[in-house]
């Protein structure tokens, strides 16, 4: 059974009232609902636990991290970014949802700026699968449509992508890769886009889908990590002296 620790910041459903009546049980809790509902073994943490619930004995029973955050990127210790790096290159899966795109650790796995535009105005979403046959998006149609999100827009300032498997359209013109995955070391990791804390995105059966297939193909596979460093040679090799 797949591992997965659901990382939230947990700020904005305990200072916004509103935001608390989407999400009564914080966007981690409701993530981890339909997570465990799928059959994997999930537990949650979140920014102000004790090394913000990422100790390293929960990272190294985590196969796959989910991680949301938005208002307080900063506030993430840069040992903890450190200690998921390294995990991540060693094989642990990660998953990034909306704004986790300005994360400590999603910047610093891209090595880019991670920005992009953005607008709130409640628009419509529409998004386009554009590899439907990668398992990110079994059981998805052409497309996935959701009636109100907040507008992120191109130019997204990331790598290109390994894989693109969605773009998203939305109402007032712009477009976004909005699902696509990576790969880091040993590690997987899939970016998706939708989720805005203030609509009920997560409660989206599509979207479900779609994160749960999302830490299914972020799994590690069973490979080791390899030895770095000095080698010793595999064949004898013939030398020559040179006067």
């Amino acid at each position: 059974m797949v591992k997965v620790t659901v990382w939230n910041e947990y700020r904005h459903e305990r200072n916004d009232d509103k935001i608390a009546a989407v999400y009564p049980e914080g966007i981690h809790g409701q993530i981890a609902s339909f997570l465990k509902d799928a059959g994997l073994d999930v537990r949650t943490a979140t920014l102000d636990e004790p090394e913000h619930g990422l100790t390293e004995e929960v990272l190294n029973n985590t196969d796959v991290l989910v991680w949301w955050g938005h208002v307080a990127h900063k506030e993430v210790r840069d040992e903890i970014v450190d200690r998921v790096h390294q995990r991540v290159l060693q094989g642990m899966g990660l998953v990034v949802l909306h704004s986790g795109h300005m994360s400590k650790i999603f910047m610093k796995l891209m090595g880019t700026s991670c920005d992009l535009k953005w607008r709130e105005a409640g628009e419509k979403e529409r998004l386009w699968v554009m590899n439907p046959s990668h398992p990110i998006a079994e059981g998805i149609g052409e497309y996935i449509e959701l009636e109100h999100e907040e507008m992120y827009g191109t130019h997204f300032d990331v790598p290109a992508p390994d894989e693109l498997i969605f773009v998203g359209w939305f109402e007032g013109g712009n477009v976004f890769p909005s699902g696509s995955t990576y790969r880091r070391g040993n590690g997987k990791i899939f970016y998706f886009q939708p989720g805005h804390e203030s609509y009920p995105t997560y409660y989206h059966p599509e979207i479900q889908k779609v994160i749960v297939n999302g830490v299914n193909w972020c799994e590690p596979t069973k490979r080791a990590y390899p030895v770095y460093g000095r080698s010793q040679e595999l064949e004898t090799i013939k030398r020559e002296v040179l006067l």
